[in-house]
């Protein structure tokens, strides 16, 4: 259970959300990558408060993929500093957690009980 992690992120725009989401997971590094509607984030950057519309993004992946998506995150990101949070699933279906390991792995055949 404890191996599936969320790990947090924001974009300032769709068109980055987007770009971060399908590569995650075109490179199964994440089982999904969920996106938020437009939010405010009020914060402190270089001895200022700032206040910018931003999204959330939260990838579903496993703990042993978070440095590699910690490293394509900051190759992808806009940001100077990405936020980057590492949650973990303190629990969960036991189906949907499998799901997830079987997503991120590299393909072995037909060895996926998820594939389509």
């Amino acid at each position: 259970m404890a191996d599936v992690v969320l790990v947090l992120t924001t974009v300032a725009d769709p068109a980055h959300a987007e770009t971060i989401a399908r590569t995650l997971v075109d490179e199964r590094l994440a089982a999904c990558v969920h996106v938020s509607a437009p939010m405010v984030s009020i914060y402190r950057w270089k001895g200022a408060v700032e206040r910018d519309t931003e999204q959330q993004i939260v990838v579903k992946t496993t703990r042993d993929r978070v440095d590699a998506v910690t490293q394509r995150l900051q190759a992808l990101h806009p940001y100077e500093l990405p936020e980057c949070l590492v949650v973990e699933a303190a629990g969960g279906s036991d189906a949907y957690l499998a799901w997830v390991k079987a997503q991120v792995q590299p393909p072995h055949g037909t060895s996926d009980p998820f594939a389509r």
